[in-house]
């Protein structure tokens, strides 16, 4: 995640949009409505570390990177921490469009009753949303471990009717309303990446995930055939543009939120001054000192002065 902060006061709420040439054609061409100018001195960016087998690294230190902002290195930061669980707020979308087997659901809800006793993240502060009848639906907030949430999953086809785009705006705007401002938040989505009703466009979804500093972990629901087709595109530039990341449901569900799981206890915060003032997009990575194996996922930049509706 990266934010603009003010040299007073924090703004975790200015919105950063990316931007998307080169993601995915159906993301591009979509802007802001209106300009906010800002003072801000200082950037705020949210980022994992992994290493060469793709396992989160969870004893990095400041000298272990640099931030590479508008082609100025930046090696002073203002503050470095490690993200905190218990400040983690998690929504699980389970995309309801096709018919869920009776064993997927029943290892969604096993694997979210686990997730609840065995993560440290807060029972309270998990949450699964899905759709029914092409709208967007909370199946359950902070409650859950209930012995009948497999129940409560869809499990009929939804006729064709799949309201991706619709129910990511949504579940954006249930995270924008947990937490404080220093909680960090998720959204996991199971999914094939199809659309076929949205009021929203993929870049609205996107906007509204971004605009409410969550970040998208996309488990691709789809097939191995699939993975050239347009939905997996899609999953792959949801993740990467918000500073998430992109997985294959193929091994199993809770596989793929174990690693998800992994990744966050190997999430850091850094911050640092605004190192140039030029106006418009930032693109910022974030590049290894000693151990050239690390890698890491963040958000591409930010624009200034700051976009914001």
């Amino acid at each position: 995640m990266a934010t603009l902060l003010s040299a007073r006061k924090a703004w975790p709420a200015i919105l950063i949009f990316l931007c998307l040439t080169g993601f995915s054609p159906v993301l591009a061409g979509d802007q802001p409505d209106y300009t906010y100018r800002t003072g801000a001195t200082e950037v705020r960016l949210t980022f994992s570390a992994t290493d060469q087998n793709d396992h989160g690294v969870a004893t990095l230190l400041p000298t272990d990177f640099v931030v590479v902002d508008k082609e100025v290195i930046v090696r002073d930061y203002q503050s470095f921490s490690r993200a905190a669980f218990t400040k983690l707020e998690i929504v699980i979308v389970l995309d309801a469009s096709q018919s869920v087997s009776p064993k997927f659901r029943r290892e969604i809800a096993d694997t979210i009753d686990l997730l609840a006793q065995t993560s440290g993240v807060p029972e309270e502060n998990i949450s699964l949303i899905s759709f029914r009848n092409a709208e967007p639906a909370v199946i359950c907030a902070g409650n859950c471990r209930s012995e009948h949430i497999a129940d409560r999953l869809p499990s009929q086809q939804a006729v064709g009717l799949t309201p991706l785009y619709d129910t990511v705006t949504f579940a954006s705007q249930f995270l924008a309303q947990r937490g404080d401002e220093q909680t960090e938040k998720a959204l996991i989505l199971f999914s094939d990446g199809q659309d076929t009703i949205s009021r929203s466009s993929a870049g609205e979804a996107l906007d509204a995930a971004i605009h409410s500093d969550v970040r998208i972990y996309s488990i691709d629901l789809g097939s191995a055939a699939a993975a050239r087709l347009p939905g997996t595109r899609l999953l792959q530039a949801f993740a990467r543009a918000s500073g998430g990341r992109y997985l294959s449901a193929s091994t199993g569900a809770s596989q793929a939120l174990n690693l998800v799981l992994e990744g966050f206890r190997a999430s850091y915060t850094v911050s640092y001054k605004l190192p140039t003032h030029f106006r418009g997009f930032h693109d910022v990575h974030i590049l290894p000192t000693h151990n050239q194996n690390l890698q890491f996922r963040s958000r591409s930049g930010y624009y200034y002065p700051s976009y914001i509706r």
